[in-house]
């Protein structure tokens, strides 16, 4: 945690990630109310960094939703034939034959009902994940989104040491009073 994080900071911070739900009153407010809250406020580490992760988040959950909705185009093209048969049919056929006509609903049900899934899984990862972001920032801890694509990059001043990865231990670099 920052040491230097002041409420209104954490407020702040808290506002960003809850601003998400505007989208539910405008469209697109998940992008613009984060957008303008960590423009107005970027020179402060904390909202500069849970701002991206904001907006890595809500750009990541679009990307997935059309990734989504592409993954479902094969499948609608293939039923559309059937689809435009089963309108004929319905339309063309007496009373007493609907029932063969709706039996051959199974498919699009099936279709539906998969990618509806996948959809409302979607929908419940982004609920989970914004409250538990809004909640931590809230307490002035750092947060980082799983499976947020980093759209724009992001570094953490947690004050925790970095792990040097970079460094190659290599015989020339052992001394003999290391052994």
């Amino acid at each position: 945690m920052e040491q230097s994080t002041t409420e209104n900071n954490k407020n702040i911070g808290a506002l960003m990630h809850g601003s998400t739900f505007l989208k539910y009153c405008f469209p697109f407010a998940n992008f613009f109310a984060p957008l303008l809250l960590w423009t107005l406020h970027k020179e402060k580490p904390f909202l500069d960094y849970h701002g991206k992760q904001v907006i890595n988040f809500q750009l990541s959950i679009l990307v997935y939703a059309f990734g989504i909705g592409l993954l479902s185009l094969p499948f609608v093209a293939i039923f559309a034939s059937d689809f435009i048969g089963l309108i004929d049919t319905i339309d063309n056929s007496s009373y007493n034959d609907h029932n063969y006509a709706l039996g051959n609903l199974g498919g699009y049900i099936t279709l539906l009902f998969v990618f509806g899934m996948l959809f409302l899984g979607l929908f419940l990862f982004e609920l989970y994940y914004v409250i538990t972001a809004t909640i931590k920032a809230s307490k002035g801890e750092y947060f980082k989104y799983p499976l947020c694509i980093p759209f724009i990059p992001t570094e953490t001043n947690t004050n925790q040491p970095e792990i040097l990865t970079d460094e190659i231990i290599s015989e020339e670099n052992i001394s003999e009073e290391d052994l």
